[in-house]
């Protein structure tokens, strides 16, 4: 009884840390209002896809589990919603404002290219697109962080935006419960990690 007790207080202590949090909205950078489309859709595939209420840390966390283990189902986790809004963030990677660039015109790149573990094999190989780690979003959501390890994940990535996108999770899922709930992560979980994931395989689904 007693530590079941201890069980729902600690719930109850995080769940109310993740909901009483507030920050700026790096998301309205994008006066179009993809951005948060875009997040809204991720969020609402996550919580679809695992079932676990409203426990958003271990929604996240399982999330991030399965893609630093190449373990994620990718044909059942994205909503067409979610590959639609994929491929117009794919098809604006040209644009100057974009969140995503090409890897041979990210400035001063020095690191050699690495084969994703989510890319399919192809004869014609397209040009790798990373997320813009020194671009409005990325900075707006570094600069509105409090925990160090998230800065500090940006600041090595912003020297070297090469880097597995199952190394990135892996490091992302150890951030302390305090601070992984905060809004500036889960919106990186969101584009640097799923939405980049569904621009590599949306041609998979037609």
């Amino acid at each position: 009884m007693i530590r079941s007790r201890i069980r729902l207080i600690t719930f109850l202590l995080l769940t109310s840390i993740c909901y009483s949090q507030n920050s700026i909205n790096c998301l309205s950078v994008d006066s179009s209002g993809l951005y948060s489309k875009a997040f809204d859709s991720f969020e609402k595939d996550l919580f679809a896809h695992y079932k676990f209420g409203n426990d958003s840390i271990k929604t996240y966390r399982t999330f991030l589990a399965e893609v630093a283990s190449l373990s994620l189902d990718l044909r059942k986790l994205p909503s067409d919603n979610s590959i639609q809004l994929a491929r117009v963030f794919k098809k604006k990677a040209n644009d100057p404002n974009s969140i995503w660039v090409k890897l041979s015109e990210y400035e001063n790149q020095e690191a050699t290219k690495k084969p994703s573990p989510y890319t399919p094999s192809s004869k014609k190989e397209e040009e790798i697109l990373i997320f813009n780690y020194r671009g409005g979003l990325i900075q707006c959501l570094k600069n509105n962080s409090d925990s160090d390890d998230f800065q500090n994940i940006i600041s090595t990535l912003e020297e070297d935006g090469n880097v597995s996108t199952s190394l990135i999770a892996q490091r992302i899922y150890y951030i302390p419960d305090k601070k992984f709930c905060a809004s500036e992560i889960k919106k990186f979980i969101a584009f640097d990690i799923y939405y980049s994931i569904l621009m590599v395989i949306e041609k998979a689904f037609g």
